[in-house]
């Protein structure tokens, strides 16, 4: 039983970020802009000027860090979800038309995969966000130009171990088109092993995001992100630890759970799925 409620922890935890990253910019009324230097490098639990409690303390600038945690929760979570499913849907498509088709598509797409793997995802992601302005559609574009392919090699591989199965044999007898063989026949049985991965792919889609509102190359200055919070702190380590250390926290222990709820997933559906 104990056993149990541990394995469920990832999902409680998961379950509190999304709820946090939904309900809480409802609740807090925060502007990234703002600045209101009465306020600025308040320790947590300090009282502002406008009579209220900085519960996270506030940073150069006077910015509630609570609510920059609380907003940068959302932005990884939309950024996160938008990127893994523009990822996983083209991903798909390629990877099980490819699979069950082969011959020279199969081909293509592999030199194809290898021609991209060449390249350091992050340095990709780097260089296709800092070649147009800032926006989160141009950081999802980023974060998907490589994401794509893990969830392509995934459904390959599920495609050619099924391809010859005795019921595809069949239905290929009885004149089944191939469309309805790749939808009914083939998708379905991609489902456990891309959830698996997807699930892995969105914390690491939330990390190099955060990266890369890290070096300033992400997200606007009207959009919160934990990154860019990390990064505004970063010189006030001894004096006001509070602006990273927090932000930091709420990335890291997101990336964990996520982590070890990719790991309860995979081991569920069988790692032998994901090669």
């Amino acid at each position: 039983m104990s056993r149990r409620l541990l394995g469920r922890i990832p999902y409680a935890v998961l379950a509190l970020y999304v709820v946090v990253g939904g309900l809480g910019p409802l609740l807090i009324d925060y502007n990234p802009v703002r600045v209101a230097l009465d306020d600025r490098l308040l320790s947590p639990g300090a009282r502002l000027a406008s009579g209220g409690i900085a519960w996270l303390g506030t940073d150069a600038l006077g910015r509630d860090v609570l609510a920059q945690v609380v907003y940068g929760a959302r932005t990884s979570m939309i950024i996160g979800v938008s990127t893994v499913v523009v990822s996983c849907v083209v991903g798909v498509a390629i990877g099980v038309v490819a699979g069950y088709v082969g011959g020279w598509l199969d081909t293509v797409l592999a030199r194809g995969i290898d021609i991209l793997l060449a390249f350091p995802a992050i340095l990709l992601a780097i260089v296709i966000a800092g070649a147009f302005e800032r926006s989160v559609l141009v950081v999802v574009t980023a974060l998907s130009a490589t994401a794509w392919i893990s969830f392509a090699r995934v459904t390959r591989g599920v495609a050619l171990s099924i391809r010859e199965r005795p019921w595809i044999d069949a239905a290929r007898v009885l004149g089944v088109r191939p469309l309805s063989i790749l939808l009914r026949h083939i998708l379905p049985l991609t489902a456990g092993p891309v959830v698996a991965l997807a699930t892995l792919e969105f914390a690491l889609v939330v990390l190099a995001e955060a990266g890369l509102s890290f070096l300033g190359i992400g997200l606007p200055n009207s959009a919160v992100s934990w990154g860019q919070t990390i990064a505004n702190g970063k010189q006030y380590l001894e004096s006001a630890w509070w602006i990273s250390t927090l932000p930091g926290v709420a990335l890291s222990l997101l990336i964990i759970n996520i982590g070890i709820l990719g790991d309860q997933l995979t081991a569920r559906h069988g790692r032998g799925h994901l090669r």
